[in-house]
Order: C-alpha cells, then sequence, then structure tokens
C-alpha cells in the first residue's frame, strides 16, 4: 500500500507540474498572439497616417487654384524687346569642310624638289 500512496503523490505532482507548464505554455502563445496583434494595429495605423497626409496634399493642391489668369494684348507682341544685359555675340558660322581641306593643304610636307 505504501507503494501506491507513493506512486499516487508522484503522479499529483507530476500532473500539477504538467498542468503548470501547459498553463505557462498557453500564456507565452496568448502574448506571442496579443504582441503580433499590436503590432499589427500600429503599422496600420501608420499606413493610414501615410494615406491621409497623401490625401490632404492631393486635395490641397487641387483646391489651390491660381486666382491670376494671364492674358495677352497685341501689343505685347509687336513692341520692341529691351534686354538688361547686352546681347551674347556668336562667332560666325562656316563651312566645316573647307576648313578641314584647307587644314589639310597647310600641314602636308611640301615634297616638290626645284633645281
Amino acid at each position: 500500500m505504501a507503494t501506491v500512496k507513493r506512486s499516487q503523490v508522484c503522479n499529483g505532482e507530476d500532473e500539477e507540474q504538467e498542468d503548470q507548464k501547459m498553463e505557462q505554455f498557453f500564456a507565452l502563445i496568448r502574448n506571442f498572439q496579443e504582441a503580433r496583434n499590436k503590432r499589427k494595429n500600429e503599422l496600420r495605423q501608420r499606413e493610414e497616417k501615410i494615406n491621409n497626409k497623401k490625401q490632404n496634399k492631393i486635395r490641397r493642391l487641387d483646391d489651390e487654384q491660381s486666382s491670376w489668369v494671364p492674358t495677352f494684348e497685341w501689343s505685347d507682341f509687336t513692341q520692341e524687346i529691351e534686354f538688361r544685359r547686352p546681347s551674347i555675340i556668336f562667332p560666325t558660322s562656316y563651312n566645316k569642310k573647307e576648313d578641314k581641306k584647307k587644314s589639310e593643304e597647310d600641314d602636308v610636307l611640301d615634297l616638290k624638289l626645284s633645281l
């Protein structure tokens, strides 16, 4: 009988330990799920804020319309234009082929022998 009581006591303690381990395991799982859900919510809120900022910016751009509308008259195009600075003097255009021929003629050595 003594052995039966001892085995029951040991089994009772083992069951208690197993129950505690199971409770710890499930507590870890719950904590993990809570942390995952919290992080998902944080990311979702961050995305919503970014989207709201973009939408507000787009709305502001759409709402802002220029109050000034340019109008032109014929006199705007017929008047002489006065520049603030003197105009830049551009070099005169020339034919590049002729220039190359001249440079080739100048570079060639005179190999004619004369007496």
